[in-house]
């Protein structure tokens, strides 16, 4: 099977789109209501954020659905191999050109073409894709002759397209026409909700694949490793440190969580470790001090969520920005410590 038909079929095993949250549930809503609408679409996130699960899906709502799926990861291209792989080229075009070849916009001919990573495409070669969605036709390389296709483009990035605009980069006429509909995939910091179901489906999917009989268990201090971490990786990330989780365990339950698999284990410490953080506030509890460091950390987050909330008059979105949280942290931690913080504090 050759690379281009491998990227045809629709995606299987690995390819679901999981959550519960709000923010989940209202970008699936509102790729759902594109998908039918023979327009382009651009989907903008982070990395490991589900943008080619995403474009699959919208491919697979719209009317296309029986035609192919064609991907192509603009950045993996050099400029002077990208206009070939989206065109195509005759014989003799340039050397090694031994035959004609078709390009990527022919084999998605009737279906859709998911251009990841669509900022890194020379401007030379943008023409060429405006002309397509201008007109329905292109010219291989080597070639004057017009070819007619009936293409849907699916564009992906984690770059700032209009800023890139601005600065010469991608050509606005272009840009203008790819934005009918422009969905941002939500951060996984932003659906807290959804991360341990995730985090569960993937501990579940490794332990088939290592052949145990049991579903790992999460014990108390994973689940809440897992709920704090930043996830700058998004699902990608949290997919990799769970897997390797279920991994290293040697039952079902799961206690530890790396997040850092490059940390050296015969690292020396540096001079300042083991100082307490500057950014720490000066008015924990000091009775914190004989405590676990589970209820060390609960003492002092009600502390601040009790101070985020009296400075933001109980303006609970407000208070939530007070302490860089996202509004479904916040209420998490607002469910969390919801009958500490009735209680009065102790003076």
């Amino acid at each position: 099977m050759t690379d281009m038909q491998s990227r045809t079929t629709p995606l299987s095993a690995g390819g679901e789109a999981l959550g519960q949250s709000e923010s989940f549930l209202e970008f699936q809503e509102r790729l759902s209501r594109v998908a039918p609408v023979e327009r382009p679409v651009l989907l903008l996130g982070e990395r490991g954020t589900g943008k080619e699960l995403a474009a699959n899906r919208l491919h697979f709502l719209s009317r296309r659905w029986q035609g192919p799926f064609v991907t192509l990861n603009c950045s993996t291209l050099s400029p002077t191999l990208i206009e070939s792989e989206l065109f195509g080229h005759e014989k003799g075009a340039f050397t090694g050109a031994e035959g004609r070849r078709k390009g990527r916009f022919e084999a998605a001919d009737g279906g859709t073409l998911f251009l990841d990573e669509i900022g890194a495409i020379p401007l030379e070669v943008q023409e060429k894709i405006l002309r397509v969605v201008e007109y329905g036709s292109f010219e291989r390389v080597g070639s004057s002759l017009p070819v007619e296709v009936d293409v849907r483009i699916i564009g992906a990035t984690n770059a700032d397209l209009a800023a890139m605009a601005g600065r010469g980069e991608i050509k606005p006429d272009l840009l203008d026409r790819l934005s009918f509909e422009v969905l941002f995939l939500p951060p996984l910091r932003e659906r807290e909700e959804d991360i341990m179901l995730l985090a569960a489906h993937f501990a579940n999917r490794m332990a088939f694949e290592l052949g145990r009989e049991t579903l790992p268990i999460f014990s108390v201090e994973a689940v809440s490793a897992l709920e704090g971490h930043a996830w700058n990786g998004n699902v990608r990330e949290l997919k990799n440190v769970v897997e390797r989780a279920v991994y290293r365990a040697e039952g079902e339950f799961i206690q530890d969580i790396d997040f850092d698999p490059f940390r050296s284990p015969f690292a020396r410490p540096g001079p300042a470790e083991g100082h307490a953080p500057e950014d720490i506030p000066a008015d924990i509890p000091a009775e914190s001090a004989a405590r676990s460091l589970r209820s060390a950390v609960a003492a002092l987050e009600l502390r601040l969520l009790r101070r985020a909330l009296e400075e933001s008059r109980f303006n609970q979105r407000k208070a939530a920005a007070l302490l860089g949280l996202s509004y479904d942290q916040m209420r998490g931690l607002l469910r969390k410590h919801g009958e500490s913080l009735r209680q009065r504090p102790a003076i």
